[in-house]
């Protein structure tokens, strides 16, 4: 798994980028924090829960549907996030999905369950370029951490650091169109 720094940079990134009138502060706040949730399956270690099972690490919180019941359930206070309820659910999918899209191009682990609940396979993307990041912050705040981090920016911050890049550029060139409409 990428480092839960990781997961929040990029929906912080592309909220940003949009811009506080399409993107609240509040709805990015949240947006990050949908992007790290799946990682609090870690607990299952604890519970005894086997990393394999359907309730253990990368499964079915790191799912498509995981993703969206969370942005849903998040949805209802959209009000309170200063957006429209399409904009609210749309964004913190997107958020709550790059997570195990993320997780899923890492050297290690043993996938992701993406499709559950109709599949309890795991799975990888073909590309996985993105350092496995060890379970911890004693184990992150090591050498091996510094060397995943290292990779997380050339794999995750960069390739994002140029989205938010083009959608600035598309605010910058069609201004009115970024600034015109309600939430």
């Amino acid at each position: 798994m990428p480092s839960i720094i990781t997961h929040a940079v990029v929906p912080l990134i592309v909220g940003a980028a949009m811009g506080r009138r399409h993107i609240s502060a509040r709805l990015l706040i949240m947006g990050a924090v949908l992007a790290a949730l799946p990682d609090a399956d870690v607990i299952s270690f604890k519970l005894g829960i086997a990393y394999t099972d359907t309730w253990g690490h990368r499964g079915a919180a790191h799912s498509i549907a995981f993703a969206l019941a969370i942005s849903c359930l998040a949805s209802v206070f959209y009000k309170s996030l200063h957006t429209s309820l399409g904009r609210c659910i749309s964004f913190l999918f997107l958020a709550a999905v790059s997570h195990p899209l993320l997780d899923a191009c890492t050297d290690g682990g043993l996938g992701v369950a993406l499709f559950w609940p109709f599949s309890e396979l795991r799975w990888f993307m073909p590309f996985r370029p993105i350092e496995v990041s060890p379970i911890g912050l004693t184990r992150f705040l090591s050498q091996r951490g510094w060397a995943v981090l290292q990779s997380e920016i050339l794999w995750v911050w960069l390739p994002t650091l140029g989205l938010a890049a083009v959608l600035l550029a598309g605010r910058w060139i069609w201004p009115a169109k970024y600034s015109s409409g309600k939430n």
